[in-house]
């Protein structure tokens, strides 16, 4: 948790510094740079973040592997433990000053996430999960608080959050899933972070995830943190790719069930693949 939170606050106070208060041009300058489209933007922010990261965790734990949404990692290493980071996750709008970004960090044995902190670096707040150990929230006055989903029951009355990729085929695509769910919810949120909605279902602010296409560093610490909450989540298997485009799904218990229907009626299971 420590280490998420040193790497939230470089990220809080670089802000400011790179793209002023109010300031420049989202994307302006050579301080962005884009990724696998011209929307999926990497700034200078972002591999400053991971690198305040990998280097305090060889400092804490030498000889563990990392894996990274900007430095990347060994795939056939052997270390026992592998660190999943997401150094900002909500890219866009950390550009935009959009106060909904995050940086992500979790544990992961066998592939399987045992501990976990999703730092809302705006809020000054941190969610964190260990294994059976349940879900908290320590917020900016170091007020600590256990997680649990929504007690809700009834889907038409649930509030969902999702997310977009990058590429057009895969927007379109999830564009008509939503136009299918829309109507049978309470309502939708793009919130911009998925780490972040993941959070929130285990808070309780919303009541059910969903995106196709996430990377492991997108859901790692998050999806451990719903799980611990209550949620029932659904990640994709390890030999599969973001390519693939494969959903995550983390959903209130009292709903879990009727959204797996609904989802498997209207087509979410199936992967969105990039195209």
């Amino acid at each position: 948790m420590a280490v998420a939170e040193e790497a939230a606050a470089h990220v809080r106070a670089r802000r400011p510094e790179v793209f002023g208060n109010v300031g420049k041009r989202a994307g302006s300058g050579d301080s962005v740079a884009s990724k696998s489209t011209p929307t999926d933007p990497v700034t200078v922010v972002d591999t400053e973040s991971e690198q305040v990261i990998r280097d305090r965790l060889a400092e804490l734990r030498p000889g563990d592997a990392i894996l990274g949404e900007e430095g990347g990692g060994e795939e056939d290493s052997a270390a026992e433990v592998r660190w999943i980071v997401d150094p900002i996750d909500g890219t866009v709008n950390f550009l935009y000053g959009v106060p909904a970004y995050a940086v992500s960090v979790a544990a992961q044995i066998d592939g399987v996430s045992v501990a976990g902190a999703v730092v809302d670096v705006a809020a000054r707040s941190t969610y964190a999960a260990a294994r059976g150990g349940g879900a908290t929230l320590t917020d900016a006055d170091g007020r600590v608080s256990n997680l649990r989903c929504n007690p809700v029951t009834d889907v038409s009355m649930a509030l969902l959050a999702t997310g977009f990729g990058y590429g057009a085929a895969r927007r379109e695509a999830q564009g008509a899933l939503i136009a299918d769910i829309l109507p049978r919810v309470r309502d939708i949120r793009r919130i911009g972070s998925a780490a972040l909605d993941l959070c929130m279902v285990a808070a309780g602010r919303v009541d059910a995830h969903f995106e196709h296409g996430l990377s492991p560093w997108d859901w790692a610490a998050g999806s451990l943190i719903a799980t611990e909450a209550g949620a029932r989540v659904r990640i994709p298997s390890p030999q599969t790719s973001s390519a693939d485009g494969d959903v995550v799904v983390a959903a209130a218990p009292g709903i879990a069930d009727a959204l797996d229907a609904l989802f498997a009626e209207i087509g979410v299971d199936a992967p969105i693949p990039e195209g």
